[in-house]
């Protein structure tokens, strides 16, 4: 089933979007609550028991369909990641916008250590690629698109485009010291979630591609290195896991960069609706011209 009328996307409309998809599904809609709300606004249902993502706009349609291509292969190798769930055909596309149904693991907050996320992904590198084709990573493909929709200083917006322009330009000569293959694309402490055994599974799928293994390696390494969110001794155990500390490579610098310059970008979609989020753009990019610590900034 799928209907295609066109709604504001927020925090409202989301849900009733879920509740349309919950009937297509054939899943009770009980207790629903968000959890964050960025590419998809993420839902849990049923005291967590169902977590449900909900893509922001039409376009993540063909993101969402490999997302559930990516879940069934990884399934298929017995590979601790998030299961779909329900017998509907997945994605539910309600209004344009992919809705897909999946296992709560746990109360959705308890983390795996960094040692386990380590070992976690040097065992996803190493499966066999999957049968079905993978799109290469284009880190800058979203940012224009981005900085054209979102409500920030006219300021701000341009030069976000002239970083942009140049760490495009600084990406293209880079020299990776990994082999490349297969990505979760978004590899961070909080995509891996523990289940209600206590086993880490790796969540959100719909960001697999193809490119340099360092940039699965570049959040954990700068949410220790620039902000400060995980230990000396947490990292330690991270590159312990995976075999491999990111940054000893030359490219480390450019790499992080690109990766902040996404962070701000991916915060300036709900800069219109979010004061809060409008702030902390701000107080980004200010982070950014200064070349200052990034020890204020908050995660979202």
């Amino acid at each position: 089933m799928m209907t295609t009328e066109r709604t504001e996307f927020d925090a409202d409309a989301a849900a009733t979007i879920l509740r349309k998809a919950c009937e297509v599904a054939e899943v009770d809609p009980d207790g629903i609550e968000m959890l964050r709300f960025g590419d998809h606004a993420v839902f849990r249902i049923d005291g967590g028991r169902i977590v449900s993502r909900v893509g922001r706009s039409p376009d993540r349609l063909p993101s969402v369909q490999r997302e559930v291509a990516v879940a069934e292969w990884l399934a298929a190798e017995g590979y601790p990641a998030a299961r779909l769930v329900t017998a509907a055909e997945q994605p539910v596309v309600i209004q344009g916008h992919p809705v897909t149904f999946w296992e709560g693991l746990a109360d959705g907050e308890t983390f795996a250590s960094t040692g386990e996320m380590g070992e976690l992904l040097r065992r996803l590198h190493r499966l066999e690629s999957p049968t079905f084709s993978l799109p290469p990573l284009r880190p800058f493909d979203k940012v224009m698109q981005r900085l054209n929709r979102a409500a920030i200083l006219v300021t701000t917006r341009a030069f976000l485009r002239s970083m942009a322009d140049d760490l495009e330009g600084e990406y293209g000569r880079l020299r990776f010291a990994l082999p490349a293959g297969h990505l979760h694309g978004d590899f961070n402490v909080g995509n891996v979630l523990r289940d209600a055994a206590g086993h880490p599974k790796v969540i959100d799928l719909d960001g697999f591609v193809t490119g340099p293994r360092e940039w699965d390696l570049m959040q954990t390494a700068m949410y220790y290195h620039s902000f400060g969110w995980h230990t000396e001794a947490e990292y330690a155990d991270f590159v312990a896991g995976y075999g491999f500390d990111l940054r000893e490579w030359s490219g480390y610098s450019v790499l992080r960069s690109i990766r902040e310059l996404l962070m701000v970008m991916w915060l300036s979609q709900n800069a219109a609706t979010d004061p809060r989020a409008a702030e902390e753009v701000e107080k980004m990019v200010e982070t950014l011209r200064s070349g200052g610590s990034r020890r204020d900034w908050a995660p979202f």
